[in-house]
């Protein structure tokens, strides 16, 4: 099942848009200090179908530029079909994953990606100490600094 939990918009996730977050279920990563471990268990949520995800999309298309996944990638072929379907609406993609790197199938239909376990130690996006990097893939540039406060 390609679960997720109900979406939810965000603004400081993807620099500069307003995200549609779909949060999926069934991460095998396991971070210590997680802020999402209902994540983890791969039947919380609820199957994000075709029809649903659309549904969705064009419940928030006017109020939002880009559609984020929370992990997905452990489902490749669901997760591009999705990816797939918003770029079709005009929507620009990003992707939130806990991995070192994802399937090179996956990066060509997306806008964004955040690479890297979390490490409680060393801190998120907003940390400069972080081992995360946020990629802007249409320039191919890490855009960490965007996260950091001044």
């Amino acid at each position: 099942m390609f679960n997720s939990l109900v979406p939810q918009v965000v603004i400081q996730e993807v620099p500069g848009e307003i995200s549609l977050l779909f949060s999926i279920t069934g991460c095998d990563i396991g971070c210590a200090g997680c802020h999402s471990t209902e994540l983890w268990n791969e039947a919380n949520g609820i199957p994000l179908t075709e029809q649903r995800f659309e549904m969705f999309l064009a419940q928030y298309k006017d109020f939002i530029s880009c559609i984020l996944f929370f992990g997905g990638e452990w489902q490749p072929h669901e997760l591009i079909n999705r990816l797939k379907i918003a770029r079709q609406q005009g929507f620009k993609t990003c992707l939130y994953s806990g991995r070192n790197d994802i399937s090179n199938q996956i990066k060509p239909h997306l806008d964004y990606l955040k690479l890297g376990k979390y490490d409680q130690t060393l801190g998120g996006l907003a940390s400069a100490t972080t081992n995360q990097r946020f990629y802007d893939l249409t320039t191919n540039q890490i855009i960490n600094s965007k996260f950091i406060p001044n």
